[in-house]
């Protein structure tokens, strides 16, 4: 059962396919002119055209060897059968080392928490535009409002928005282009930004102009979107039409400093650049198309969350919370819980840093980790498929560099309100730590026996008319991958807690595999009529609907002779009616006859305690509510000591 529909063929360019990446890919790099040359300039010193051209020339080199060299050129090669992203690529390289796992975990999370912060200053920068036209208009109900809207409609699913995106994003485009042509001319000696020696004065001659990098660096957040969204758009399409955004973004840039050098010697203030460049006519459809991309920016970044999530939950980094699909649309997901939480964060940012100004102040702090963890596991990529060793050392050579300069440029950020991002991605990768671990002990403390052995007692029991019968097909859900394996708890159910007699024993585990879209299964039959073992193989993007897919496996038995499920029940039996199925699910519990080191005794205790928040193994798995029991069974380790008991005698 292979199922390779899902693949986009990744080279492919077509003129549907660049719209849309239009639509998806570039919100968050296509908004950042709203924002960086305001927070490179500051609004109270004075301006210096050394220093503009000296900022214009690192944007300009942060675009060309971050965002062009690093993202676009380099790691869209990296891709899991059409899928990118930081953890598509850790499913890449995960077999082949342990340490991998933690920037994996440290860049997701910081791509998460970055989501709280992108959405509002997106829509407060943009929003902050009718000030100029109404200064006494306050902006935090409007902009808490659009977010408030736009967490709403994630539940009907976004197919219909989505195809109004790419649209709008070329308009902004064009607008981005067209704003900043027209206004070169103001100050033409803008184009000496080019030269690099600029971008070198400023970082290393100019007093305090290494910390303008964390402004700087606003430019480029977006990049890891880009790899992220590999699977919606293909390679083909975001290279070339990357070619016309950047260019668009940059003639932005020099309108922005050409009219920022026409200032020399004054401060900023209140002025914002960028809507300084529209003439006055243009001012309010500006603004509208301007928050138009803001909240598409913000939506391309939601819509991340929940795949990153989803992928998050197969890797096991995270609870299984529940998911929904909302509309027929490939990779259309809604996650109810993360996107209340985000929700509830975007919320929080606005009212807490009141303006985009100050939200400029913490951005960026989160992403730059996430960036550096690409690194280091492109890096790993590049040296378990044997590149040049010479090719990996420049990569990591330049990359850590760039990558560590914004580190640092951005730790100033820290007291300004970085902290709000480091402190949810701290919170998310504990969780994601927890989840981890707390699977891997699991793993440890499950027992399990060998099934032959226990061949024959099945075999017997379903035939013990002495028992009632407990159900034509009993359906256990195994977490045993080896086919000859069974965990001990589960022949405990059977035979011990409550005899459970039935015509066919059926044990079904779940792999999930690096490849995004595997769909595949195999089955054992261990003994005819009466045991079968069933392994599905889905991918970590496939959604887990166990129960329809048991069926389709039974089916195809049925076709093929290899089973038969008609009802044992002999007055049922003569008219061919299917027998009865029913699921067991074994809900585990940490019994107190324990001795764990307090490392794992902290993570057991972390994790049941998040388990009541989450969705129920037999949710999760998709099975029928009205045939499944749940039991609880110990996580039995080692049982306490050997207790000495002494026997008295009269």
């Amino acid at each position: 059962m292979e199922n390779n529909a899902h693949h986009a063929p990744t080279n492919k360019v077509s003129a549907a396919g660049l719209l849309i990446a239009l639509g998806i890919i570039y919100g968050d790099i296509g908004t950042s002119p709203l924002y960086v040359m305001k927070a490179v300039t500051g609004t109270t010193k004075p301006i210096i055209e050394n220093e503009i051209l000296g900022a214009l020339s690192l944007v300009f080199w942060t675009l060309t060897l971050q965002t062009t060299l690093k993202y676009v050129i380099l790691i869209l090669r990296a891709d899991n059968r059409g899928e990118g992203g930081i953890f598509a690529l850790y499913a890449l390289v995960r077999r082949h080392a342990k340490w991998i796992t933690i920037p994996a975990m440290i860049g997701g999370a910081a791509l998460l928490a970055d989501g709280i912060i992108t959405p509002p200053i997106s829509v407060s920068s943009a929003v902050e535009g009718l000030q100029i036209i109404y200064p006494d208009l306050k902006t935090i109900p409007i902009v808490i409002a659009i977010l408030s809207g736009l967490f709403l409609i994630q539940a009907f699913g976004t197919s219909a928005v989505g195809r109004a995106f790419g649209p709008i994003m070329l308009l902004w485009f064009l607008m981005l282009a067209i704003l900043g042509l027209s206004h070169i001319d103001d100050a033409p000696q803008i184009l000496k930004c080019f030269n690099p020696y600029y971008g070198y004065w400023l970082l290393f001659e100019y007093p305090e102009g290494f910390w303008i990098l964390g402004a700087v660096f606003l430019c480029t957040t977006g990049a890891e979107a880009l790899y992220s969204d590999l699977g919606h758009c293909g390679r083909g399409n975001i290279r070339v039409s990357w070619i016309f955004v950047k260019s668009a973004l940059f003639l932005n840039y020099l309108g922005q400093g050409a009219y920022l050098l026409t200032l020399v010697g004054q401060p900023l203030g209140s002025r914002n650049p960028f809507y300084d460049l529209m003439p006055d006519w243009f001012l309010l459809p500006g603004i509208a198309i301007a928050t138009l991309a803001a909240i598409i920016a913000s939506q391309a970044l939601i819509t991340g969350s929940f795949t990153l999530v989803s992928e998050a939950i197969r890797l096991n980094f995270w609870p299984k919370v529940r998911l929904r699909y909302p509309s027929l649309q490939k990779g259309q997901l809604y996650v109810p819980s993360v996107n209340w939480l985000l929700w509830l964060g975007c919320i929080g940012v606005v009212l807490y840093f009141k303006e985009s100004s100050h939200m400029e102040a913490a951005y960026g702090l989160a992403i730059t980790l996430t960036m550096l963890m690409t690194t280091l596991l492109m890096s790993y990529y590049l040296y378990a498929k044997r590149y040049y060793p010479w090719g990996i050392v420049l990569f990591i050579v330049v990359y850590l560099a760039i990558e560590l300069s914004f580190l640092v440029a951005n730790l100033i950020k820290f007291t300004h309100g970085g902290w709000v991002s480091l402190i949810i991605g701290g919170a998310i990768v504990t969780l994601m730590i927890i989840w981890y671990n707390a699977s891997h002990i699991k793993q440890q403390l499950t027992e399990y026996v060998k099934l032959d052995k226990y061949l024959e007692p099945l075999k017997e029991l379903s035939r013990d008319n002495s028992i009632p019968k407990y159900t034509t097909h009993l359906v256990f859900m195994s977490n045993a991958s080896r086919v000859s394996e069974i965990e001990s708890k589960v022949i405990y159910s059977i035979f011990q807690k409550r005899p459970k007699r039935a015509d066919v024993y059926w044990f079904v585990h779940v792999d999930t595999t690096d490849d995004p879209y595997a769909m595949e299964y195999k089955v054992n039959v261990l003994e005819p009529d009466d045991v079968i073992k069933v392994n599905f193989y889905l991918g970590f993007r496939v959604e887990q609907k166990i129960n329809l897919y048991l069926r389709k496996v039974i089916e195809e038995m049925v076709k093929n002779k290899e089973v038969d499920i008609t009802s044992r029940y002999e007055s049922l039996g003569k008219q061919n009616v299917v027998g009865d199925f029913r699921f067991v699910v074994l809900e585990k519990f940490l019994s107190y006859e324990n001795e764990l080191p307090l490392f794992e005794q902290i993570i057991m205790q972390s994790y049941f305690f998040i388990k009541q928040f989450t969705t129920s193994e037999d949710k999760w798995f998709g099975l029928d509510a009205s045939a499944v029991k749940i039991e609880k069974v110990p996580l039995l380790i080692q049982p306490a000591e050997n207790v000495v008991l002494k026997r008295r005698y009269n």
